[in-house]
C-alpha cells in the first residue's frame, strides 16, 4: 500500500452534515455541489492559492457508514477572513493513502472510487478524506479526480 504525506492546508467553503446511510448522501453532496457552482463561491473565497477544488469529508461520527460532514470550498493561505455563510478547516498534517478515479465524470467515477474503497480494509483513521479537483479534472470525458484517504 503507497501511502504520502501532505501538508497541513487550510479551506474555506460550504458544508453539509450527510450519512452514506439510506443513500442520503447521493442527495445531499450534489446539492452541496449544485449550490456551490450556481452561487460561484470559489469566486467569493478570499486568499485562494489556486483554482482546485476541494471535497473533504471529516468529523466522522465513527467510520463511513455513519454521518460525517463534507466540505466543498478551495485552498487559502489563511483562514482569517471567512466569509458569512462559508467555514474554515484546517485539513493538518498527516499520512495519506492515494487513489485517482479516471474515466468519463458522467459515469460517476468518483463515486465508484468511493465504493472500492468502502470495500476495502484499508487502515483508516477517519480524519479527513480528500478530493482534488485540479485541471485533469475538467476535461469531463476524460476525466483524473485525486483522492486521498487518512491513514492510520
Amino acid at each position: 500500500m503507497n501511502t504520502i504525506d501532505i501538508e497541513t492546508r487550510h479551506i474555506i467553503g460550504l458544508s453539509v452534515r450527510t450519512t452514506n446511510e439510506n443513500g442520503q448522501s447521493a442527495t445531499d453532496i450534489p446539492a452541496l455541489w449544485n449550490t456551490f457552482l450556481s452561487n460561484n463561491t470559489a469566486a467569493l473565497i478570499p486568499n485562494k492559492i489556486a483554482e482546485d477544488l476541494y471535497c473533504i469529508y471529516t468529523d466522522y461520527e465513527s467510520d463511513h457508514t455513519k454521518p460525517y460532514t463534507t466540505i466543498l470550498g478551495c485552498q487559502v493561505s489563511s483562514l482569517a477572513n471567512i466569509p458569512e455563510g462559508l467555514i474554515g478547516i484546517t485539513i493538518n498534517q498527516d499520512t495519506y493513502i492515494p487513489f485517482v478515479a479516471k474515466g468519463k465524470m458522467s459515469d460517476n467515477i468518483v463515486f465508484k472510487e468511493w465504493e472500492k474503497i468502502w470495500d476495502t480494509d484499508l487502515p483508516r483513521s477517519y480524519n479527513a478524506d480528500f478530493e482534488i479537483y485540479g485541471p485533469k479534472a475538467q476535461n469531463f470525458e476524460d476525466a483524473e479526480v485525486e483522492i486521498f484517504i487518512s491513514a492510520s
